[in-house]
C-alpha cells in the first residue's frame, strides 16, 4: 500500500434513510483510512443545520472532518458564529467556496468572492483552519477568461488557503497545464485533483453540461454504445477513472479528493485498485 493522500466528499441527507445510508456508506469507506471526509453546504446555506449534523456525526466517530462553507448570501457575523461552532468541535479544516445563490436570490451577502472567505476566516480564527479552496484545470464556467480565472485562484492563495481541490476532470492534460500555469504565476500550494467515479453516464452528462467539466468525446461515444447495459457502463468508468486516477498520481498529483455521490462501492473500488492508504 501507498501513502499517497486522499479524501473523500458527502452531501448531507435530506431524508432519515439518507442519513442511515450515510453512515453505512461512511463505515464501509472509513476502513480505506482516508484523510478526512467533507460534507457539502447547498447554495446560500441550504444545507446548513444538516452539514452540521453530518460533520459532527463524522467527527464524533473519531474521523477527520472538513465542512464546506460558502459566502454567497451570508453575513460576516452569520460566517462567525459558523466558525465558531466548528471551533468548539475541533474541526480544524473547511474547503472555502464562494457558493451559488439560491434561485430567485439575488443578495450576493456581504462577502461576494471566496478570496474575501479565506481573507475573513484568517482575520476572524489565525491559523486554526487548514483551508481548502477550489480549483478549475478546465476555468471556471463563468469566468471571462481563462487568465481572469487564474487570477481569482491567485486571490485565495495569496488570502490563506492552504490548499486546493478541483473540479472533477477527465482530462489529465488540462490538469497538468493548469498546474504549471499556476507555478509560473508562484503558486505553490498542492492541487489536489478531483475524482468523480461513474456510475451513471446519463447523470454524468447532464452534471457535466451544467458545471462545464469535459467529457472527452471518445469516452463519450464508447458509453453511448453501451446503451442500456449498465454492468458495462459501470464497468467501463471504473476503468477510465482507474487509469485517470493512476496517471495522475504518476505525474505528481499531491493526492486525489473522491466526489462519491454518498455511495461507498465505486469509490473502495477505485482505491484498492491503486493501492492507496492514507
Amino acid at each position: 500500500m501507498s501513502t499517497t493522500p486522499f479524501s473523500i466528499e458527502f452531501f448531507p441527507p435530506q431524508t432519515p434513510a439518507g442519513v442511515d445510508k450515510l453512515r453505512a456508506t461512511r463505515a464501509q469507506l472509513a476502513q480505506l483510512q482516508p484523510d478526512f471526509f467533507s460534507v457539502t453546504y447547498g447554495a446560500g446555506g441550504s444545507t446548513q443545520e444538516r452539514t452540521f449534523e453530518t460533520v459532527f456525526e463524522i467527527q464524533a466517530e473519531g474521523l477527520a472532518a472538513a465542512p464546506h462553507l460558502s459566502c454567497v448570501g451570508a453575513t460576516r457575523d452569520s460566517i462567525r458564529q459558523i466558525l465558531t461552532r466548528y471551533q468548539d468541535k475541533n474541526i480544524r479544516r473547511i474547503v472555502a467556496l464562494r457558493g451559488d445563490l439560491p434561485s430567485g436570490v439575488v443578495d450576493a451577502g456581504e462577502l461576494r468572492y471566496a478570496n474575501e472567505l479565506v481573507e475573513f476566516i484568517r482575520s476572524e480564527t489565525g491559523d486554526w483552519f487548514s483551508i481548502e479552496v477550489a480549483a478549475y484545470p478546465e476555468y471556471h464556467p463563468q469566468a471571462r477568461t481563462a487568465q481572469a480565472d487564474l487570477a481569482a485562484f491567485k486571490r485565495k492563495v495569496d488570502a490563506g488557503a492552504n490548499s486546493a481541490i478541483t473540479q472533477y476532470f477527465y482530462n489529465v492534460d488540462a490538469y497538468l497545464h493548469f498546474r504549471d500555469e499556476c507555478v509560473a504565476m508562484g503558486i505553490d500550494i498542492p492541487i489536489v485533483p478531483g475524482i468523480m467515479p461513474i456510475v451513471s453516464f446519463s447523470k454524468l452528462a447532464r452534471f457535466s453540461d451544467a458545471c462545464g467539466a469535459e467529457i472527452p468525446r471518445w469516452m463519450r461515444r464508447k458509453f453511448e454504445s453501451f446503451g442500456d447495459d449498465t454492468d458495462s457502463i459501470k464497468a467501463f468508468g471504473l476503468d477510465v477513472v482507474t487509469d485517470l486516477s493512476a496517471r495522475l498520481l504518476e505525474e505528481g498529483a499531491p493526492g486525489l479528493h473522491f466526489y462519491c455521490m454518498n455511495m461507498a462501492g465505486p469509490t473502495s473500488t477505485i482505491v484498492e485498485r491503486l493501492g492507496l492508504k492514507a
